[in-house]
């Protein structure tokens, strides 16, 4: 009797036991299906995420100088790509001699409504290696400037990929070149990029350690 009592007691507890099992196996039955995709798509698209952002290079800034620009604010890459070209210029300490060359030819207007162009854009001391006596002579003639300062604008958004045997036609009418591969670039043979593919709301600016000068 005792042996006859405790095997139903048995039999009901593995029973009880198998129960939840059984529901857990309708329920992925009738909607496991679409929890496994879910999983099995989060699973997958994890991998191609990270496949796609690999397969992109080139989207971030690069070079030596972009450690130098403001970490936060409106000089700071992601402050720049808000503003038009002239304007995030202006934000930035290490361009003020290009802004205050920019305003003096009356071209900020004429940057900032322009659309899809790149800029090379001169340091402070790409500037201070020109003779102060020969820098003078071209702040003071507005012809001059607009043409030296034209020369460093091309008429279309430029990829590093682009610039590694690159000849672009530039606002001022005549050709730049430009050479290089990963991230070390040269314009015009002379002139390095410091800190490279740096967005603004209308432009990518390419930051340059010497000006550049129009071959005629």
């Amino acid at each position: 009797m005792f042996t006859t009592r405790t095997r139903r007691v048995l039999s009901a507890a593995a029973v009880a036991a198998a129960f939840p099992l059984v529901l857990t196996g309708c329920g992925m039955d009738d909607k496991g299906d679409s929890g496994a995709g879910s999983a099995a798509s989060a699973s997958a698209s994890a991998p191609m995420e990270e496949s796609s952002s690999a397969a992109m290079p080139g989207k971030e800034p690069f070079g030596p100088a972009c450690s130098s620009l403001p970490t936060s604010g409106e000089g700071s890459v992601q402050g720049m790509a808000d503003d038009p070209v002239a304007t995030a210029a202006s934000n930035n300490p290490a361009l003020s001699t290009l802004v205050a060359a920019v305003k003096k030819a009356g071209l900020v207007d004429t940057l900032n409504n322009a659309q899809n162009i790149t800029v090379f854009a001169p340091t402070n001391d790409a500037f201070a290696k020109i003779p102060k006596a020969d820098l003078d002579k071209v702040l003071n003639d507005k012809a001059m400037l607009t043409k030296v300062l034209t020369y460093h604008v091309v008429g279309q958004k430029l990829t590093p990929q682009q610039l590694e045997n690159g000849s672009f036609d530039t606002l001022e009418k005549s050709k730049l070149m430009t050479s290089g591969s990963g991230e070390d670039y040269t314009v015009n043979d002379t002139s390095k990029v410091v800190c490279g593919n740096v967005p603004t709301a209308n432009a990518t600016v390419y930051i340059v350690d010497t000006v550049l000068m129009p071959k005629s």
